[in-house]
């Protein structure tokens, strides 16, 4: 299975919107994989409509994102008048078909003491050098969050840029924890409102903001 920091595994695969080699099809953009159980199911049809809804913010941070079942190409382009119906929002996103099983193997996504036929709820954040930066797994009764996974997008991307990790709670635009590989003056130097509460942990403003 892959493990953060890995490269993700590579493959081919027919989609909604046509033949994809994976990474190939992700290029210099950092992606969110993301798999669901089966089609024509209620928990995964408000989902892939809330995915449809917020593309514009998956799009702004420059990331790419493809959906994944166990079922065909045809059953998912069928399905995708349901979601627009349901949810109000077009798919335009690709949605890869896995009869077979061969992409959900390569990502375990199909985990057998939940069922051995179809996939979890899996995301994988996948940065743009193709290594897994961010893992979660849901079981099928339960939706995802996806205003959470943009979240967690944004501290990945933050966290890249900057020498700085996120606390808990943190929203762009909270304050940041700056890292202890920065020494005192080259913090204050790179960090507006830095402020110390233990020798191992200090705040400032979003670099960002």
């Amino acid at each position: 299975m892959v493990q953060l920091g890995d490269v993700v595994p590579d493959f081919q695969a027919d989609t909604t919107r046509g033949r994809i080699r994976f990474h190939e099809w992700l290029g210099e953009s950092w992606g969110v994989l993301f798999s669901h159980p089966k089609d024509f199911t209620p928990v995964c049809t408000t989902e892939l409509g809330e995915v449809a809804r917020l593309m514009p913010e998956f799009e702004r941070r420059g990331t790419k994102v493809v959906g994944l079942s166990v079922d065909d190409v045809t059953s998912h382009a069928a399905w995708e008048a349901d979601i627009e119906e349901v949810r109000g929002s077009r798919v335009t996103f690709p949605m890869i078909g896995d009869a077979d099983r061969t992409v959900a193997t390569l990502y375990g996504m199909i985990h057998p003491n939940a069922s051995d036929t179809l996939t979890v709820r899996s995301v994988f954040v996948i940065d743009p050098a193709k290594k897994l930066r961010l893992e979660m797994t849901y079981p099928a009764s339960v939706g995802r969050n996806f205003t959470e996974i943009l979240r967690a997008l944004d501290a990945l991307q933050l966290g890249d840029a900057y020498p700085v990790s996120t606390p808990v709670n943190w929203e762009p635009g909270d304050e940041v924890i700056v890292a202890n590989s920065i020494d005192a003056e080259e913090a204050r130097q790179r960090f507006t409102g830095l402020r110390q509460i233990k020798p191992y942990l200090r705040f400032a403003k979003d670099p960002r903001t």
